[in-house]
């Protein structure tokens, strides 16, 4: 199977199928990268991540790997788009705001057990930057050297930010509405209360 370089040199080379390959394995990641964050409007920022690659690809220097640019450039569209949902005249700092904060409804998710509801409700109650760099650590399987790239920083910088998040994450579990049991089995199996969440929230 190519890789994503390989198909990524293909496509800018004009292989239009390759790119369509190379879209086609990372759509639902993108598409989970939006659903926790946004009201509404997942496929358009999904489409809008596409094209914004598409019309920048000659950018991309293969310094990280193309998932890493990829998600960079989704987190742009996100932070522009949470920007509109602020007043023009407040400043948007997304290590300080949740998207709860922002105005976001309750998610349309049918959790199957009382522990995926608790870990959703947390994640979009901390920071928005915290909740973007635990989902990529969960449900992407990213490394600290991969959201150190994502996130611009060197690697011990970026395993800083993920105990900080998860911190964050622990400290906002905590306070919830849910049974001690319920909070206390969140937190003793977050990885995999987190991969059972990353399968229900692919698209339908």
């Amino acid at each position: 199977m190519a890789s994503d370089i390989e198909l990524f040199r293909a496509w800018r080379a004009g292989e239009r199928q390759a790119g369509s390959v190379l879209f086609a394995r990372h759509f639902d990641s993108i598409y989970r990268f939006f659903r926790n964050k946004v009201d509404g409007e997942v496929e358009d920022l999904v489409q809008r991540t596409f094209v914004a690659c598409v019309e920048g690809r000659e950018r991309f220097r293969e310094e990280s790997s193309f998932r890493t640019y990829l998600f960079a450039v989704a987190h742009n569209l996100l932070r522009d788009h949470l920007r509109r949902k602020k007043r023009a005249a407040e400043q948007l700092d997304l290590e300080e705001v949740s998207v709860v904060d922002l105005g976001a409804s309750p998610l349309s998710f049918l959790a199957a057990h009382a522990e995926e509801r608790v870990l959703l409700h947390a994640l979009r109650r901390i920071p928005v930057a915290s909740q973007i760099i635990l989902e990529l650590y969960f449900w992407e399987q990213m490394t600290g050297p991969e959201i150190g790239a994502f996130l611009g920083v060197i690697e011990d910088t970026a395993r800083s930010r993920i105990r900080r998040a998860k911190l964050q994450l622990e400290a906002m579990i905590r306070t919830l509405e849910a049974t001690p049991a319920e909070l206390e089995s969140t937190l003793s199996n977050l990885d995999g209360w987190a991969e059972a969440i990353r399968r229900q929230l692919a698209p339908t």
